[in-house]
């Protein structure tokens, strides 16, 4: 029986048209003869009595000799384009089909059921879910390449610059080196209550969750009577928990202290993490417990250790599993090197603020709204915009998340894709935060579509942008200690719409021109604005203490001269 590679060889022979070979050239050229025949002579014998060859004969012979070579060049072209499409095409059929296949069963040796069942710690429940696999960042692939670190390597000279300059003006205006980074002090004034308030979070985080999801686990084991009032009970305590233990105690501590915005940022952000991990923990784990209480497959519900709960409260994502892809070893040097890529990210914000920043807000006139200021100020504002857009990304998103990746050992480390390569704002929402992302789509779309049974696909993404747009807006409004929607409003009216009118068939890099121009002048806004309000805030008080003053933006009515040299910000 013949094999199919043969038959696909004989079929590929067949098909091929036939080359004249390179003796059926010299033979046509020697006027057809037959082989091992000398050539017949005739009345047109190009050669002479004195054996002297013609020069018309050459001249033909290395014509006839052209033209066979250029049709044997034609003819090999052809065979050759004809092989790489066929081999293209199987090429392409065969991935197709491993595309289905899991990548261990395709490319490893048959998986003993021991190893088939740490692999099945890592799919996701019911086939539903994110899958957690074993990847680099896409940023240390590409810094591997010269061209990509160059790039990297320009920031670093652009940051020395800064600081260049910064000490150079110093040096001018003082007559000394300044080197005391007040706003660094100022932005991360009274850590002790931070570190403090963030203690009580972890800690609770860590006991009242999963104390709650163990209490209700065992009420399903049939033992206890009123199932459904234990429910209904333990998830009203939950949900009083989240609302008043996370949400409302930690803004409580943060605006009656008055706490600096770098403090600030890091206790809201931490309260929103964690809230979402605690969402994400019961979420992933309730359906299994219903399962069991269905079925009763095993003698007890399935519970998570506390060692899996408390892995997950540090690993670097908002999707709970078991377990997770782990590295066999720690890289102490990787570790220590993206700290201090974060500790240099703030020192370049840093500098950024100084040079570029502080300056042109602490010295303008706040007068009432004048469009030609404010157009000047949005296009000043997009280059320090910008480059906090870089330092944002870079420090928490790369360094941040892959430092206690590597400590934790965990595997994944797609925490962001190519959203700088987007032609599309929906793609971008998908690749700027990976993290984020996931948590969006698991809990607020696709849990949105299950209970409205996949109906209102434009409501749940509504919901999902009303939901970002809200908590963006908190965290703003706390750490800001004030409430100016821009945000919001960038959010819920610019965000989607270009969500739907820059969608994923927009493809070619003038759409990414477009993506990368919009979000320039979005950065440009956002810091032209709250940095207005923010100065306005300072130097404008109320002059009626009620509600409505409180919302209304104060850098709208605000009224000043050029302000004074007293203050740092």
């Amino acid at each position: 029986m013949e094999s199919g590679e043969d038959c696909v060889l004989r079929s590929r022979s067949r098909d091929t048209p036939k080359m004249p070979s390179f003796f059926d050239l010299d033979s046509s050229l020697d006027g057809g003869s037959s082989p091992g025949t000398p050539p017949q002579s005739n009345g047109d014998n190009h050669i002479t009595s004195n054996g002297k060859i013609e020069v018309e004969h050459v001249i033909s012979k290395k014509l006839q000799l052209k033209r066979k070579a250029e049709y044997l060049k034609s003819d090999l072209l052809r065979q050759f384009d004809s092989q790489v499409n066929d081999f293209m095409d199987s090429l392409i059929e065969e991935s197709a089909s491993l595309e289905a296949a899991p990548v261990s069963a395709v490319f490893s040796p048959p998986l003993s059921e021991k190893e088939r069942s740490k692999l099945r710690y890592f799919r996701p429940p019911h086939g539903q879910g994110k899958q957690f696999v074993s990847r680099r960042s896409l940023l240390d692939e590409l810094f591997e390449v010269n061209h990509i670190r160059t790039i990297y390597h320009m920031f670093i000279a652009l940051l020395i610059i800064f600081i260049l300059s910064t000490l150079v003006v110093d040096f001018i205006d003082e007559g000394r080196l300044v080197l005391d980074f007040d706003l660094l002090v100022y932005a991360f004034g009274q850590l002790p209550l931070v570190v403090c308030t963030w203690i009580c979070m972890f800690l609770s985080v860590l006991l009242v969750p999963y104390t709650l999801f163990y209490l209700w686990s065992q009420s399903q084991s049939g033992s206890y009577g009123h199932t459904r009032l234990y429910s209904l009970l333990l998830g009203s305590v939950f949900l009083f928990y989240q609302a008043l233990g996370l949400g409302f105690l930690p803004t409580y501590v943060v605006v009656t202290n008055s706490l600096p915005p770098a403090s600030c940022f890091i206790i809201i952000l931490e309260q929103v993490r964690l809230m979402m991990k605690a969402h994400s923990f019961v979420r992933e784990n309730v359906p299994k417990v219903l399962t069991w209480a269905k079925d009763k497959a095993s003698p007890g519900p399935v519970v998570p250790q506390v060692s899996h709960y408390l892995y997950f409260l540090f690993a670097p994502t908002l999707i709970y599993r078991d377990k997770y892809p782990r590295n066999p070893v720690i890289r102490w040097s990787y570790v220590a090197t993206k700290f201090l890529q974060v500790l240099g990210s703030l020192f370049y914000a840093y500098y950024v603020f100084v040079r570029l920043c502080i300056p042109q807000f602490h010295s303008i006139s706040l007068q009432l709204f004048d469009l030609r200021a404010m157009v000047l100020c949005v296009f000043n504002s997009i280059l320090p915009g910008v480059l906090v857009l870089f330092l944002g990304f870079f420090a928490f998103l790369h360094c941040w998340l892959n430092a206690f990746a590597e400590m934790l050992r965990f595997a994944d480390r797609m925490f962001y894709k190519d959203w700088w390569n987007s032609t599309s704002f929906a793609n971008y929402y998908r690749t700027w935060n990976v993290v984020v992302h996931d948590w969006l789509y698991y809990y607020v779309y696709r849990d949105f579509l299950w209970m409205s049974q996949k109906r209102f696909r434009a409501a749940a993404m509504f919901f999902v942008f009303t939901v970002s747009a809200v908590v963006h807006e908190y965290i703003l409004a706390v750490c800001f200690g004030f409430f100016y929607p821009v945000l919001f409003c960038l959010f819920m009216c610019f965000g989607m719409m270009f969500n739907f009118i820059l969608h994923d068939q927009r493809k070619g890099p003038i759409w990414n021109i477009i993506m990368w121009t919009s979000l320039f002048l979005g950065q440009g806004v956002i810091i032209c604005l709250y940095s207005q309000e923010w100065y306005a805030q300072r130097y404008c008080p109320l002059k009626e203490s009620n509600f409505l003053e409180m919302l209304k933006p104060r850098s709208w009515s605000c009224q000043r001269g050029l302000m004074g040299n007293s203050e740092r910000l």
